[in-house]
């Protein structure tokens, strides 16, 4: 047992001791991945073979002295020199490159051009075979990590920007020497479920998805079997693998390349957005016109009303009116025949005019004779006046009859309505 223990940052200054004493100088052969340039003017990758990666840091100075660094990119094979150097607040070692120089193409980049040179020349990658992607998908499958950034940026869109879209997620392993196999099995169970599932569960898109990384990062996505798999599925097939700047050979078999999660999504929902606003606008229209038909219908029942028809005669006759009295025609100018004719016309106008009103007010005070003549008619206290009565019981109930009248009470108070008053009588 150690009686002594020492501090986190003890232990960490030990090993950069021996580390940095150790290897003052080294030289390492390897393949760059994960290459990344800070504003500061540092450069930061990975070096690596078929096993193993370790990570390296070129900073300006040296960069400045190796113009070579500009020109790399993932998959460039080089040679580094350099020193070890332990990065303290991380507990990390990495390469402090003091100089590098190109050794040829690496084993990744080389496998995955010649894979890619290979599957194009059987036609894997024949743009007039790829299957077209549904316009409005109902059912989509997503292969990808459960708890992934890529899932969770994908249901982002989804769920903002969907209608109807359900997700069926599968889940798989998107990183490592296990995760070929394992997106193979999502796949294949995949094709399963849609050979089984009834016409309105089958799915429209399969959705390959991971996040962004380095090179061998994303190396599942270059395996030939998958590749394969992937041409063979019937249902048509997203790769959404990485970001803007990656590429696999997923991406180039699939039936169509978005370049992150977050565009799968954008692009199986395009139309369903669109769709909406189309609608959103229609019934925005539709309010419009149906408000301004009511308006010209509300206009045309008001200009048809009798009222309006006798206005506008009467208000047209008086501009006229106002019209030849603006002009101060001279008497003798009447005698000339248009004028005359003018004249004629107004005369008669007004003499219809005059007819029209009349025989409304004839109209109305027959109606409004008839109508009073009714009321008097009916009238109680004129029926009352000639001699007849009403029969009111206790309850104040009009006695209507005289099988009314024999089923009161013997000495019933009864109350008679004559049209002068009132009088009182009891039942015999």
């Amino acid at each position: 047992m150690i009686d002594n223990p020492i501090t986190v940052t003890a232990l960490i200054s030990q090993v950069k001791t021996l580390l940095e004493g150790q290897f003052r100088t080294v030289c390492l052969i390897g393949e760059i991945t994960n290459l990344s340039y800070s504003s500061a003017g540092h450069y930061y990758f990975s070096i690596s073979d078929k096993d193993s990666s370790i990570s390296a840091a070129l900073f300006r100075g040296n960069a400045m002295r190796n113009p070579l660094i500009k020109k790399l990119q993932d998959g460039d094979k080089v040679i580094l020199h350099g020193n070890m150097g332990v990065y303290a607040k991380r507990g990390t070692f990495q390469i402090i490159v003091t100089r590098i120089e190109k050794a040829g193409k690496g084993d990744f980049l080389a496998k995955f051009e010649a894979l890619k040179k290979k599957l194009a020349g059987e036609g894997l990658f024949d743009p007039s075979i790829k299957k077209e992607i549904p316009r409005y998908p109902k059912r989509v499958a997503v292969i990808t990590s459960i708890g992934g950034a890529a899932l969770h940026d994908f249901n982002n869109v989804y769920k903002r920007r969907s209608i109807w879209m359900d997700i069926l997620v599968v889940p798989a392993i998107v990183q490592g020497n296990t995760s070929p196999d394992s997106l193979r099995r999502a796949l294949h169970q995949i094709n399963q479920y849609q050979k089984q599932a009834s016409v309105d569960k089958k799915l429209d898109v399969v959705v390959f998805t991971r996040g962004g990384g380095s090179l061998e990062d994303l190396w599942a996505f270059n395996d030939e079997l998958l590749a394969r798999d992937i041409f063979s599925c019937a249902i048509p097939c997203i790769s959404a693998v990485g970001h803007q700047v990656d590429y696999t050979i997923s991406d180039f078999v699939a039936d169509l390349r978005c370049e992150t999660p977050t565009a799968a999504a954008e692009v199986l929902t395009h139309h369903q957005t669109k769709l909406k606003e189309d609608l959103h606008h229609l019934v925005i229209r539709l309010k419009s016109e149906v408000r301004h038909l009511l308006a010209e219908i509300k206009e045309m029942l008001d200009r048809a009303h009798p009222r309006e028809i006798l206005n506008r005669i009467l208000q047209n006759f008086l501009n006229v009116q106002k019209k030849l009295e603006t002009l101060n025609i001279s008497p003798r100018f009447y005698e000339l025949t248009r004028i005359h004719e003018k004249q004629l016309f107004l005369d008669e106008m007004i003499t219809r005019m005059k007819q029209m009103m009349l025989e409304w007010l004839r109209e109305k005070t027959a109606q409004n004779e008839k109508s009073f003549e009714l009321l008097r008619v009916l009238n109680p206290n004129n029926v009352l006046s000639r001699g007849y009565v009403y029969v009111r019981d206790e309850n104040g109930q009009i006695i209507p009859s005289l099988s009314s009248y024999s089923k009161l009470r013997d000495k019933e108070h009864l109350s008679l309505k004559f049209h002068d008053g009132e009088g009182r009588a009891l039942k015999d």
